[in-house]
């Protein structure tokens, strides 16, 4: 006879197949139907084609996104995935450089008066063709665009991490309460069926409690503003490690009591001069289980794994923008690959516009912070810090 726990995996995977047929997005929005996207018996065509038909019944107009920073993400994802929305479009930039203006009005046919740079981006409060302003700019800036913004009159969503202190989270979380706004953070990986997959295997408990969480992020090199304290508020926890922190965050449904933290040595002390290269730390939560997580911006390193009392699940790689892969004790995952930005930005004008709140509101962003900043304090003191 086979054990209990057998059967009620099984019925959960089955469950998945049945609302396989579904359209993905519903009343809810995108990310409250991770089920859909996680039906091992999906066909991924069949998954993808559904949206644009439901989004086009449920928003009657595209919402028009402002991005503020157009650096290497700006550029590279953020843009090439608002040619793939359905609920919203590229309608305006916030730019320093004249240069990158005029690159970006010819390649996305931005109009002039939707193009602002820094000193005048206050007046983008009278431009009805901006209903978001996605802030994408060094973490130090984060906190001053949003509340901008928000006093502009616009809702928002603002890059990961939030901001580099709690107290700034909180600036920015009363200040688009004060105008009636919506803030988001860009947390994609809300969208992605793999990590929602783990996110339902885990809370749902699938394989039973969790015992352990093993999650790594790191990157080979970074450069430019990452490496400045000032700017960055940290090296690669603030960057990478912050998947880290939500994917147990997440897949447990959890909250860590306590961290305790060690830096790694510095292979080269004047690059990080003012950050860590690596650390290494480990966060409790109150029913034992712990969470066992490492960080660097000098190694490749990519994995999300939960070991539960009846099998375990884990992705590898876990946070890129494409190519994520996932197996549990029972098999592979079998997903489809998606446009993790356009996802993000779709179901955040859906909420804007149907008035419901986003799955990856200011307050979690926040508790990513306090928990950011408890392991930094854990890293220079040595101790235990409780959270």
């Amino acid at each position: 006879m086979m054990e209990p726990g057998f059967y009620s995996r099984r019925q959960f995977l089955q469950q998945l197949s049945v609302n396989a047929g579904i359209t993905i997005i519903g009343m809810e929005g995108i990310s409250m139907f991770s089920t859909l996207e996680m039906a091992e018996a999906a066909e991924p065509a069949g998954i993808i084609e559904s949206a644009p038909q439901a989004l086009a019944a449920e928003v009657p107009r595209k919402l028009g996104i402002a991005l503020v920073g157009l650096g290497q993400y700006a550029g590279g994802q953020l843009a090439p995935a608002l040619k793939e929305t359905e609920a919203c479009y590229l309608a305006g930039i916030v730019t320093g450089s004249p240069n990158k203006a005029r690159q970006w009005k010819r390649q996305y046919n931005i109009p002039d008066g939707n193009i602002y740079n820094y000193d005048n981006f206050d007046s983008i409060k009278d431009n009805p063709d901006i209903d978001i302003v996605y802030v994408v700019l060094p973490n130090a800036l984060h906190a001053e665009y949003v509340v901008r913004a928000a006093k502009a009159g616009k809702h928002v969503i603002c890059e990961k991490p939030m901001a580099i202190t709690v107290e700034e989270c909180d600036r920015m979380i009363a200040a688009c309460k004060e105008a009636g706004k919506m803030l988001s953070i860009g947390y994609r990986l809300h969208f992605e069926p793999h990590n929602l997959q783990m996110k339902q295997l885990g809370q749902n408990k699938v394989y039973g409690e969790i015992k352990k969480i093993k999650a790594y992020n790191g990157m080979g090199d970074a450069q430019g503003w990452r490496l400045d304290k000032k700017l960055a508020g940290g090296g690669p926890l603030m960057d990478v490690g912050i998947y880290c922190v939500q994917g147990v965050r997440y897949t447990s449904g959890r909250e860590p009591i306590a961290v305790t933290a060690k830096e790694g040595p510095k292979t080269d002390p004047v690059k990080f001069a003012s950050v860590e290269q690596s650390l290494t730390w480990q966060m409790e939560f109150a029913d034992g289980m712990i969470a066992e997580c490492r960080t660097s911006y000098s190694e490749e390193m990519n994995l999300l794994r939960a070991e539960a009392e009846r099998g375990w699940f884990e992705l590898s790689p876990a946070y890129p923008y494409s190519g994520i892969r996932g197996k549990t004790s029972d098999g592979p995952m079998k997903l489809p690959q998606v446009n993790q930005q356009a996802r993000q930005m779709d179901d955040f004008a859906i909420a804007v516009r149907s008035d419901r709140p986003t799955p990856v509101p200011g307050e979690m962003g926040r508790q990513d912070v306090k928990i950011l900043q408890a392991i930094y304090k854990a890293m220079e003191t040595g101790q235990r810090v409780e959270i």
